[in-house]
């Protein structure tokens, strides 16, 4: 069993991230008599799998509920990461399109439909795309498949 620190220094996780992921459900703690955490060492190999999953641009609740489909809770191995990859993958190949759209498209458009760009190439006469909500509807869009 490995204190927080211990974890903290192998893994490179903030011992504030590991509380974190604790709250939510992401790892596990023991607790001992004097009510301190304690981790078995296969939570290393956890917090490697949640860092690279995050790295690739997964959300938290996204990591969760692919480890959710672990049986107990186990340790992720190659094969269930090769499996939940390919899960990921759709998601993955529309969000690397939507930055490359974005990357193409960066120097004339800020996807918002900006009044005061006198050549936007998505020009948004009369500010039409208010009724797409808030923010950015075309980079949106993009991402999600909507105003386009």
């Amino acid at each position: 069993m490995l204190t927080i620190g211990e974890v903290a220094d192998r893994s490179g996780v903030p011992h504030t991230a590991l509380r974190f992921y604790e709250e939510r459900g992401l790892i596990a703690s023991h607790r001992t008599a004097g009510n301190q955490r304690r981790y078995a060492r296969a939570v290393l190999r956890r917090l490697a799998f949640i860092r690279t999953a995050q790295r690739v641009g997964l959300s938290l609740e996204e990591i969760h509920d692919a480890l959710e489909t672990l049986p107990d809770k186990r340790t992720p191995t190659k094969v269930d990461w090769s499996r939940l990859s390919r899960i990921w993958r759709g998601e993955l190949d529309a969000r690397i399109d939507a930055l490359h759209r974005l990357r193409d498209n960066l120097t004339s458009c800020i996807g918002c439909g900006c009044l005061s760009l006198k050549s936007c190439h998505l020009f948004n006469a009369d500010d039409q795309l208010a009724a797409f909500g808030p923010g950015a509807p075309r980079l949106k869009a993009a991402t999600e498949g909507g105003v386009g």
